[in-house]
């Protein structure tokens, strides 16, 4: 399928969905409209709140801030996630020794750290940014440190006959064979990143996205709502696009799928 086909695929997929959501929400059905319009508003006035957030620069503020604070919690949680993930791949006491603890902080409920941070750190950037760090920390550590397990033990052999160094190897060897796994979970890790942003802001905060959603809730804003969370959606789309494109440009050495058939 070629990039056109798919784009017009995907554009498609989201004009069938406005229109199921203009039809159900405006036109009666059986007696009634099924999505009440209270409860669901329509897409007309989600677009037009949309439009008058950009018009009047209402929504820029808060998409500042909610991009601020996903990129720091990004950049930083991704490089931690990473080196921490390859060092304890690559030294199997560290890793036994700390097994249960990890296992035991990545299962705690996030949402319930949230307070904590915004106690320590107070309502600003950081309490939001730690959270965020949290999320995805251990989305790229677990990635980064089974991609360095999985490494071809007869490539690593191969290079040790031919005289590698220990840093030759984790250059040529261990890191590509992590790239694959990292890229990966750094798209999972672009929506946990706002997620982690706008949930801190949604529980205390005087700008961002998630404030804007919890202030037109509020009020019963249903339109606000809807409006905050496509902006939101994206806005996630947009930064995830980003990634694809660091990948394909770091990762170009890869073969395409196809390529590995036959």
């Amino acid at each position: 399928m070629n990039r056109f086909t798919l784009l017009a695929l995907q554009i498609l997929v989201a004009v069938v969905a406005i229109g199921l959501w203009q039809l159900l929400t405006t036109v009666p059905m059986f007696g009634s409209i099924v999505l009440p319009p209270f409860f669901f508003s329509t897409p007309g006035k989600v677009a037009e709140r949309i439009v008058k957030w950009v018009v009047e620069g209402t929504i820029w503020r808060h998409l500042v801030v909610t991009l601020i604070e996903s990129m720091l919690a990004f950049v930083i949680g991704s490089l931690a996630g990473a080196l921490v993930g390859f060092w304890f791949a690559r030294q199997q006491t560290v890793a036994a020794v700390f097994d249960p603890y990890v296992k035991m902080m990545n299962a705690l409920p996030r949402v319930v750290l949230a307070p904590i941070f915004a106690l320590w750190l107070g309502l600003g950037i950081w309490s939001k940014v730690a959270l965020g760090i949290t999320l995805v920390f251990f989305v790229v550590f677990f990635n980064v440190y089974q991609g360095v397990k999985e490494a071809s033990t007869t490539l690593v052999d191969n290079a040790r006959m031919l005289g590698m160094s220990e840093r030759q190897l984790l250059r040529h060897v261990y890191w590509p064979s992590a790239l694959s796994w990292m890229f990966s979970s750094l798209h999972t890790s672009v929506g946990f990143a706002v997620v982690g942003a706008v949930v801190g802001e949604y529980l205390g905060a005087s700008a961002g996205l998630g404030y804007l959603i919890q202030q037109a809730e509020g009020v019963f804003d249903v339109a606000g709502v809807f409006a905050g969370m496509i902006v939101l959606a994206l806005f996630v789309v947009l930064i995830d696009t980003l990634v694809s494109r660091v990948e394909h440009r770091l990762l170009i050495w890869r073969p395409r799928a196809g390529d590995r058939q036959g």
